[in-house]
C-alpha cells in the first residue's frame, strides 16, 4: 500500500525557516520523480517544487525560487523541502505528491505551514 507521510510543518515568523519531510512507502521510491504542492485558503493547489528520481534535476515555482530547496534521500525513501526566508504568503497546507505512481498518482495528507508574526 502506497503511503506518503509529511511532517515538519508549523508556525514560523516571517524570515524564518522550516524543513518539511515526506516519508514514502509501498513503491520503489528511487524510481519516481516527486513533487511538493501547496494550497492556501481560497486558492487552487499549486506546484511548488519538482525533483527527478535520482535528484539530478529540480524545478521550482517562480514564487519560491532562491528560497526553497527540494532534495531527496533515496536510501531513506524521503523527500524534503527546505524553506528559507519564509513570507506570510507562503502560508498554506503543503502536500507531497508522487505523480507517476499508480494510475493517478498519490498524495500525502498534508502539513500546515503558517508564517505569521
Amino acid at each position: 500500500q502506497v503511503q506518503l507521510v509529511e511532517s515538519g510543518g508549523g508556525l514560523v515568523q516571517p524570515g524564518g525557516s522550516l524543513r518539511l519531510s515526506c516519508a514514502a512507502s509501498g513503491f520503489t521510491f528511487s524510481s519516481y520523480r516527486m513533487n511538493w504542492y501547496r494550497q492556501a485558503p481560497g486558492k487552487e493547489r499549486e506546484l511548488v517544487a519538482d525533483i527527478t528520481a535520482n535528484g539530478g534535476i529540480t524545478k521550482y515555482a517562480d514564487s519560491v525560487k532562491g528560497r526553497f530547496t527540494i532534495s531527496r534521500d533515496n536510501a531513506k525513501n524521503t523527500v524534503y523541502l527546505q524553506m528559507n526566508s519564509l513570507k506570510p504568503e507562503d502560508t498554506a497546507v503543503y502536500y507531497c505528491y508522487a505523480p507517476y505512481v499508480g494510475t493517478n498518482g498519490y498524495w500525502g495528507q498534508g502539513t500546515q505551514v503558517t508564517v505569521s508574526s
